[in-house]
């Protein structure tokens, strides 16, 4: 069982916010402030390169703890500003050529949908989505089929979809690209921080995800695994700098052998080392476990919106702690408006983010609850109380 009031007194924003937008920006912990704050006041008296210098055991400590939670080598962990931005340098590496097949979810991320949708009318590539099960999530026989028949130069998946609860079965998509050798990229943007992720088991080439949500890190810290596949072919990025590449001759350069080739040289100390210090917490606490008290709240939360006969819009064998529910008769500001002045934090998914989802489901907007461990059960019921005079 997890100390809830342990974690609550080193989380500042308690004191004043009922937090359920986590999978926004998450509440950050007391050990990761300070991270920060030691940092930026180190390098205010030092200097930023000398700062950086000193500190160098401590930004090295932050792969192998990256290593820890994804159970991988430190040498497979790139820290990169975003989960959008890990997301870009993967693709960027990836030898396309005109006609080449990529192969994603419905479900996927408004910004990787973005992304291929750009690729597809510069370089000529040909975006597949594979069906959607009437219960909820992509259809693995339909993957499955499209991977045989016209074998994609990529498969991408979101493991938990931005505007939705779901989960999706990203173990079985990642053992299909292995026996197919498909490069397999796995945004984990939402998935970090809620649940343990193991990339040996989930056979992927690429994971990317930011710090900002479950992980509770700072805003404007991502990072991106690579694989061992991925390195030994010497993929690179498209615009490597010298932080990934050492330049030794005129028209020559040579590639680092690590993960590091994706990063840049210009790296935020005070956003890694807080990242750092977020995910030593996570683990501190254990993914397992913060798994468990997640899917309590949620399922708390889940029964008593049905109970205000209100519909919650997540479907899918497995369920996420992201909640999404239809608030008939009135409009996103004034419902987010609403619970911001009771101190309540929650967020809007519209259709803009989630067109083929939400035009499924018939909605133009959705109401985004995303509780965590650190929330309470009287938080919830404060939350239930709020809507519920909302609509009378």
């Amino acid at each position: 069982m997890i100390d809830v009031e342990r974690y609550r007194k080193d989380t500042p924003g308690c004191q004043t916010k009922i937090h359920f937008n986590n999978a926004g920006a998450s509440l950050l912990p007391t050990p990761v402030l300070s991270a920060m704050r030691d940092y930026l006041t180190l390098e205010s008296v030092t200097g930023g390169y000398e700062a950086a210098d000193l500190t160098s055991s401590a930004v090295a400590g932050f792969y192998d703890a990256m290593g820890r939670l994804l159970n991988c080598s430190s040498t497979n962990i790139a820290f990169t500003s975003s989960a959008t931005n890990s997301y870009a340098r993967a693709l960027s590496c990836i030898p396309f050529e005109k006609g080449d097949y990529i192969l994603i979810a419905q479900e996927d991320y408004i910004s990787n949908q973005l992304a291929f949708l750009s690729m597809q009318k510069r370089w000529g590539l040909q975006l597949l989505r594979a069906a959607s099960l009437p219960e909820g999530g992509v259809d693995v026989d339909d993957m499955k089929r499209l991977m045989d028949k016209h074998h994609p130069r990529l498969v991408s998946l979101s493991h938990i979809p931005t505007n939705s609860g779901l989960i999706q079965p990203a173990e079985e998509v990642g053992k299909l690209c292995h026996e197919r050798d498909i490069l397999f990229l796995l945004d984990a943007c939402q998935s970090a921080g809620q649940f343990p992720l193991d990339v040996t088991r989930l056979h992927c080439d690429f994971l990317t995800s930011t710090f900002r949500k479950f992980l509770r890190g700072p805003r404007g810290a991502g990072f991106l695994f690579v694989s061992d596949k991925v390195l030994k072919k010497n993929l690179w990025p498209l615009f490597i700098d010298m932080r990934g590449a050492d330049w030794v001759e005129k028209d020559t350069y040579k590639l680092r052998s690590d993960a590091k080739r994706f990063e840049d040289w210009e790296i935020s100390c005070e956003l890694l080392l807080g990242s750092k210090a977020a995910v030593e917490y996570a683990l501190t606490i254990g993914l397992p476990e913060i798994k468990d008290r997640n899917e309590i709240l949620c399922h708390s939360i889940r029964e008593k919106l049905n109970q205000l006969h209100l519909t919650t819009l997540d479907i899918g064998k497995h369920l996420s702690s992201i909640i999404t529910v239809k608030i008939p008769g009135m409009e996103p500001g004034t419902v987010l408006g609403y619970l911001r002045e009771k101190n309540i934090n929650s967020s809007i998914a519209t259709r803009s983010s989630a067109i083929i989802d939400f035009d499924a489901k018939g909605v133009s907007w959705a109401l985004r609850i995303s509780p965590h461990y650190y929330n309470t059960e009287s938080e919830v019921n404060l939350l239930i109380e709020a809507l519920r005079k909302m609509l009378q």
